[in-house]
C-alpha cells in the first residue's frame, strides 16, 4: 500500500507531532538525559571550549520544554555562553535565564541569523518531515569548528535507493553515522547538497525504536 504523504503544513497539525512528549521533561544528565542520548557531556564540552574562546553558542533543535538548556546555563554560569532552543510547541520551562532564548517555530523552515559552536537534536528528527534537509541546513549553521550531533533512525528514511546509499551520501557530504546508536554527527561548517529529493512525510508509520509513534520521511 502506498503511504499517504503529508506536506510540512499538514504534518505540523498531525497529532503525532503536536502531541509529542519526547523532550518535555528531559534533563541535561541522568538515565535519559542529553549526555546519555547524545554521547557527550554538553556542559563539560562548553566549559572546555570557553577555556580558549571568547564565546560559545549552542543551538538545540526540538528542545521540548528546554529544561536541559536552563540547567546547562545555570551549571556553566558564564556570560559568554548563549543558548537557543527551538521547538514547534510553545511549552517552555522556567524560570527564564538571561543566557537562554526559546523560539517557537518548525525547524524545517526556521533559520538562525548566526552560526553555532554546537547544534544538537535529541530524538527530535523522529517527528520531522524532511530529516535530511534539516541536517543539510544545520551543517551550514555550524561555526568552522562547530559540532553537530543528533539522533537519526534510518529506518524512518524511506528511499528507493536503500539505506546503504543514504548512509554513503551522508558520509560523502561530511557526516558521520553510528548505526548501532542511531546517531549522526558532523564537525565544521559546510554547504551540503544531498542527492535525494524529499517527497513528503507519513505520520502513520507507528512506533520506532523508542517505542513512540514517529514519522517516516520519503525520498526519491
Amino acid at each position: 500500500m502506498t503511504a499517504r504523504l503529508l506536506d510540512d503544513d499538514a504534518l505540523a497539525r498531525s497529532s503525532v507531532v503536536a502531541n509529542c512528549a519526547m523532550n518535555r521533561e528531559r534533563r541535561l544528565s541522568g538515565t535519559n538525559g542529553y549526555g546519555r542520548e547524545l554521547g557527550i557531556d554538553v556542559a563539560r564540552l562548553i566549559t572546555d571550549r570557553l577555556a580558549h574562546a571568547d564565546s560559545f553558542r549552542w543551538l538545540d533543535l526540538c528542545c521540548g520544554s528546554g529544561r536541559a538548556l536552563l540547567e546547562c546555563a545555570a551549571l556553566v554560569d558564564d556570560d559568554r555562553l548563549t543558548i537557543t532552543g527551538v521547538d514547534l510547541v510553545d511549552f517552555f520551562a522556567g524560570p527564564a535565564h538571561p543566557r537562554v532564548e526559546f523560539v517557537t517555530a518548525p525547524i524545517g523552515s526556521w533559520a538562525p541569523e548566526t552560526s553555532f559552536d554546537l547544534v544538537t537534536c535529541v530524538h527530535g528528527l523522529h517527528y520531522v518531515g524532511d530529516k535530511l534537509g534539516v541536517l543539510a541546513r544545520a551543517a551550514s549553521w555550524l561555526a568552522d569548528d562547530g559540532l553537530l550531533i543528533a539522533n537519526l533512525d534510518l529506518a524512518s528514511v524511506v528511499s528507493g535507493q536503500g539505506h546503504r546509499k543514504v548512509v554513503g551520501a551522508l558520509r560523502a557530504a561530511g557526516f558521520t553515522y553510528d548505526g548501532r546508536r542511531r546517531r549522526i554527527g558532523r564537525t565544521g561548517h559546510g554547504k551540503v547538497r544531498l542527492p535525494l529529493r524529499y517527497l513528503g512525510a507519513d505520520d502513520r508509520a507507528g512506533p520506532n525504536y523508542t517505542g513512540q509513534g514517529a514519522v517516516n520521511s520519503h525520498y526519491a
